[in-house]
């Protein structure tokens, strides 16, 4: 088993970029006790730092100590700082985050999988009273943070007995990922932080690089920086030399869409939109996962029932020519009477096809997180990847996610999330059997 790793080199610059500023103004009387609290340092650090002359040279330690405690430290010290009003030091450290078009940029460097999956962190989110109705996810039940399993790769017999029927995925790497992870968000929406969400953003960071993944992470976008990374990304030139996709949103959300930091709504069907083999060619016939873990609208355990659509809404799909591949449709599903009418016309794909999407929740109900383990879906998905993308295919392995999700329950004595359920789901418009294939490399 892997060990646990430090901060991330991203946090460690903002926290480097404004070490100056944070040792002259931090107050430590009470910072010091919410990060005990949260199991960022130990009353032994919290004496060490004490023992140091002068409150400079005391900030200067803390300062020294955060860098090697581990992914979430970074966050809970954020949180820390708001908690014991010293927001103007939180808002200084947010607004130096890496910009979004260097985050994007990162897709164009070589590929990286050297970094451990973290483990046993925590992160509380303060507590505060709950609005009746609000639409977010919950942070319930106890625990540590997970182990943390190695993906196991596939064996080469395994992969010549299979690869007949599934998508072709052997390409170095396999495809490119983007996580967009949502924790901190303005006042005005009341949308709380997302305690627990760095569990999720790392490790599935890791999954993915461990699956093969070029993988680009950013952090905390307002919906108009998600709508232009998600452009940015879908048209990447390097999406026609890889063999897959992976989009990974993590936030608040409601049925149909999620939270921008802002507080605003991004859509869902956008999104898909941008990845679709009119607006994608360069994915045509290419499988594309997506992973939404937020909330669908609804407290725990209950559902919105929202009004189905007039069947005379619905649209007719025209479909789009394939922009590669062989000229002619040979389907037996094509209509007599339109043959021959063009000459060599191209073979036509529908607009969207090729995708699988994994929902934390079902529609008009809530997502679940723990503040320490992270969000419910999230840990069962990347368990299970993890343990079992050697000899299985992504939709049977989102039945297992499905599975684990429907065994847990919440754990908040004295609450009315006390055993409360969740239940994950899947759509799937895949056309051939999606194996991963972990660490299989043709020979040449």
């Amino acid at each position: 088993m892997l060990g646990t790793c430090g901060m991330q080199q991203r946090h460690q610059e903002v926290l480097k970029k404004n070490r100056v500023s944070l040792a002259k103004q931090l107050v430590l009387k009470e910072l010091l006790e919410h990060l005990i609290e949260k199991d960022i340092i130990t009353i032994e650090m919290m004496e060490t730092i004490q023992a140091k002359a002068g409150s400079f040279s005391q900030n200067v330690e803390l300062l020294n100590l955060l860098p090697k405690r581990g992914p979430t430290a970074f966050s809970a010290f954020c949180e820390a700082l708001r908690e014991t009003k010293q927001q103007h030091l939180e808002e200084m450290l947010l607004n130096a985050r890496p910009s979004l078009s260097n985050g994007i940029a990162r897709l164009g460097q070589d590929y990286e999988s050297s970094d451990p999956f973290p483990v046993r962190e925590s992160c509380l989110s303060p507590k505060r009273p709950r609005q009746i109705g609000e639409l977010m996810e919950h942070s319930l039940d106890n625990g540590d943070g997970p182990p943390c399993i190695p993906v196991k790769p596939c064996t080469p017999e395994f992969y010549h007995a299979h690869q007949r029927l599934a998508y072709k995925l052997i390409s170095q790497p396999r495809g490119l990922a983007l996580v967009l992870s949502n924790m901190h968000f303005s006042s005005e929406k009341d949308l709380e932080f997302r305690s627990g969400g760095d569990v999720d953003y790392t490790t599935l960071e890791m999954l993915f690089k461990h699956l093969g993944y070029r993988v680009t992470v950013l952090h905390d976008q307002t919906v108009q920086e998600m709508q232009e990374a998600l452009q940015m990304f879908s048209q990447l030139p390097a999406h026609r030399d890889v063999d897959s996709c992976i989009v990974a949103l993590l936030s608040h959300g409601i049925e149909g869409g999620i939270y921008g930091v802002d507080g605003k709504l991004l859509q869902l069907q956008e999104i898909f939109r941008l990845f679709d083999n009119a607006n994608c060619p360069s994915l045509q016939n290419k499988p594309k996962m997506f992973f939404i873990q937020a909330c669908r609208g609804g407290v725990s355990g209950t559902h919105i029932h929202l009004p189905l659509p007039c069947c005379c809404l619905y649209e007719t799909d025209r479909g789009v020519d394939q922009r590669d591949g062989k000229e002619r449709s040979d389907s037996p599903g094509c209509e007599e009477s339109d043959a021959n009418k063009e000459e060599n016309p191209r073979l036509r794909l529908p607009t969207r096809s090729d995708m699988i999407c994994g929902y934390a929740s079902l529609k008009g109900t809530a997502a679940m997180r723990n503040t320490k383990r992270g969000s419910w879906y999230i840990e069962a998905l990347t368990s299970v990847f993890a343990e079992d993308s050697q000899n299985m295919h992504v939709a049977d392995m989102l039945v297992k996610v499905n599975r684990l999700i429907k065994q847990r329950e919440g754990y908040a004595p004295g609450t009315e999330f006390h055993r409360c359920k969740e239940m994950s789901e899947y759509c799937s418009t895949l056309c051939k059997d999606l194996y991963l294939f972990p660490g299989y490399v043709p020979r040449n």
